[in-house]
């Protein structure tokens, strides 16, 4: 154990950390099962690799395990598990023995937890999340040569999570001992992290740690090829008055620089669609750092972001099936900043030398005003 861990922080386990590839699927809990199949099928365009009368397993077109997604039945719309494969089957030795020595639950199944997954380690974090690592897996078609298959919309790999938590810097200290790295945060003059995007493969994250009350699931995102795909499916949404199930966007990030579209499913369990953000595999990649007040962090073009989508997010279940219980942030919450503090203005502060001289008298008429 480390000696002299900060007051609240997550001891270093003195085992080794699993070696992840990258996120791979998530399952989540739906209340109704056929209208989640017409949502993330019908409308959304997954590839369905199996199915029966309590679960469906749904894959992305680039795919070639079994699923990237798992819908089941249950009464309770919620998270079971974030998926991660890890390189081989001894990481799974390494990651039992990585979260027994934290003190955490930890459950191995060598038949799976779900259809076409082999050997599987699942663990409640400290942190409170539900993980899965596997290394064994069924493989399936990749149906990135069947253009005849393809749709305008068409989701071609699933990219990232994205968990809300009332302590980041507590989480992504642990999520670095766990071998992630951080690609970009958002912090203040006082030095508080509000969220961190962390990554196993060679992108912005495989998940992202958000502030706010939890353990929840924030989203779990998917990639298309490129822009016109978000747009697409905005115009099928649109053409099958399902319009409703737009949260926000589209839109692009400043984090990330991706374009996205946010939705919520029929249980309100939010997707997003995402495409076009950087490589990040050097191992001197630069951490880049938004300032809390700068709104084009989280849309590139300074569009407000709902209310909804900093407060609203996904119970997660613990190993026995049960809702975990949240927790709430003790410091300034970013919607607090964001909406009360910054009233959604456009322009982050200290940067009026920055602008064209035009914009410079826009700025000092506003706040004369």
């Amino acid at each position: 154990m480390t000696e002299h861990a900060p007051a609240g922080s997550i001891p270093t386990p003195q085992a080794t950390a699993p070696d992840i590839l990258r996120c791979a699927y998530m399952e989540l809990v739906v209340t109704d099962l056929k209208r989640a199949r017409d949502f993330y099928v019908d409308v959304l365009d997954l590839v369905v690799t199996e199915e029966d009368d309590d679960a469906i397993y749904l894959r992305s077109m680039e795919e070639f395990i079994h699923h990237n997604l798992v819908l089941r039945q249950g009464d309770q719309a919620a998270v079971a598990a974030f998926s991660y494969r890890v390189r081989s089957t001894e990481d799974l030795d390494k990651a039992e023995a990585f979260y027994r020595e934290l003190g955490c639950p930890v459950v191995r199944r060598s038949g799976g937890f779900v259809k076409g997954i082999g050997d599987s380690v699942r663990v409640q974090d400290p942190l409170g999340f539900p993980y899965e690592f596997f290394h064994d897996v069924e493989h399936v078609e990749r149906l990135a040569w069947r253009y005849d298959l393809y749709t305008p919309g068409s989701l071609v790999r699933l990219d990232h999570f994205n968990q809300v938590t009332p302590d980041v810097p507590k989480a992504v200290m642990f999520m670095e001992d766990l071998g992630f790295r951080v690609t970009e945060d958002i912090r203040d003059d006082a030095g508080t992290t509000y969220a961190a995007w962390m990554r196993r493969k060679s992108t912005v994250h495989d998940t992202a740690m958000t502030g706010g009350a939890g353990p929840r699931m924030h989203h779990v995102a998917f990639a298309t090829h490129e822009k016109h795909n978000i747009l697409a499916i905005c115009d099928k949404l649109g053409a099958l008055r399902l319009s409703d199930h737009i949260e926000r966007g589209p839109g692009r990030h400043g984090v990330s620089n991706a374009f996205y579209l946010y939705l919520r499913d029929p249980d309100g369990h939010r997707i997003e669609i995402y495409t076009q953000d950087y490589y990040t595999g050097d191992p001197d990649n630069p951490v880049v750092t938004w300032d809390v007040h700068d709104n084009q962090r989280r849309d590139w073009w300074g569009n407000p972001v709902v209310p909804s989508w900093y407060t609203d997010a996904s119970v997660v279940l613990d190993l026995n099936g049960q809702p975990v219980p949240t927790s709430e942030r003790t410091d300034d919450s970013e919607m607090d900043v964001t909406i009360g503090a910054d009233g959604f203005s456009y322009t982050r502060k200290n940067d009026e030398d920055s602008m064209p001289e035009w914009k410079k008298g826009e700025y000092k008429l506003g706040h004369q005003l």
